[in-house]
Order: structure tokens, then sequence, then C-alpha cells
């Protein structure tokens, strides 16, 4: 299964793909990787594994709708079959969205704490219990059907970052055994991606 990475950061969850296995062992390969921003450790990583990238960056682009257009036509010159937005901060468009199966993590037990501060909200509502989520896009922000969560506990005395780091272990693992299970239900025919 052919997969385009979208990222906006340091590439942990691409980094977990790529270092899941060969294609023959996993059932996908990446094939392309964009960012949303130059110089970004996702797109380190990609170099560093010999993948093409390419940037698409918002501010070049007079609207969100011209924008969109732009990266649905950068992705589909790699002709993916699944899209991961792998920390990927930007809301996807329609267009793109009408175009590419997409799939997302979020670092919380959606539909709880929902948005880009999920790991902050969890620890100021007081839960006990937080974890991440991998979920498909769709219009809303973290909105769309759920595939997988993992729980992870709060421990006592846990900071921001230190919760979000050990939510980032089950996050990767979470998409890894996600796309490797998509791929496979797609090799036997069992869920058409489209």
């Amino acid at each position: 299964m052919r997969i385009v990475v979208l990222v906006s950061g340091s590439g942990t969850n691409l980094q977990a793909l790529l270092d899941a296995g060969p294609p023959e062992q996993t059932g996908y390969a990446v094939v392309a990787v964009s960012a949303d921003r130059p110089g970004t450790g996702g797109e380190d990583r990609a170099r560093e594994r010999g993948i093409p990238t390419f940037v698409v960056r918002v501010a070049d682009f007079a609207t969100r709708a011209e924008w969109d257009a732009a990266l649905t036509r950068e992705v589909a010159a790699h002709t993916p079959e699944l899209v991961v937005s792998a920390g990927f901060m930007k809301v996807l468009g329609g267009r793109f969205l009408d175009r590419f199966p997409t799939i997302n993590t979020h670092p919380a037990l959606l539909p709880s704490f929902p948005g880009t501060h999920g790991v902050r909200d969890a620890l100021a509502h007081g839960v006990k219990v937080t974890g991440c989520t991998c979920h498909w896009v769709d219009g809303g922000v973290d909105t769309g059907p759920i595939i997988d969560q993992r729980a992870v506990r709060v421990e006592p005395g846990d900071t921001e970052g230190i919760l979000h780091e050990r939510i980032k272990v089950a996050e990767r693992a979470m998409l890894v055994d996600v796309v490797r299970a998509l791929a496979a239900e797609r090799r036997a025919g069992l869920r058409p991606l489209d």
C-alpha cells in the first residue's frame, strides 16, 4: 500500500512507520513526505531514507481553498492509496479529503479533548486515564470515525511534557499497527480505502 505522510514537526510518527520494517513485512511503503513548512525534522528523516519530500505552505496561497488544491495536486503526483497525517497541524480541506482516504492520530481518547491541546486539557480536567486515538479524517477537527485507541494512565506528578512523551510511545505503536492492518485488509480485499 502506497502511503504519503504529512508532517509539521519532528517526524517521530513517520520514523515509527519507517522503522517498522520493509514493505515486504509491513505491507506498506512511504512513497513521499509533505510538510507544511520548510525545515521540519520529518523532512530530514525522509531524506535520510531517500524518500521524496515537498513543502506546501498555507502562507504561499491567497486562500485556504487554493492551498488545499495545491496540496491535493502535489500528493496526487505520488499516487497514494492512503495519506497519514502524522503530527500535521493543518486542517485538510474538502477537495483533499474527497480524493484521499486519510488517517490521523491524536493524543487523547476522542471524543474527549479534541484540538491542539489534548494533553493539557486532559490534565486540567483531572482524568486518571487518557491516551491516544487513530481516526479517519473528516471535515471537522478530530471528529472522524475512530479506528483504534490506546489508554495511558495519568501518574501523580505528571506534567504535560512527561505525560505527552508517554502518550507518544503508545501513539507510535498504535499508528504502525493501524497502517499494517489497513494494508493487510486492502491486500485481502476486505477494505477498499477509497
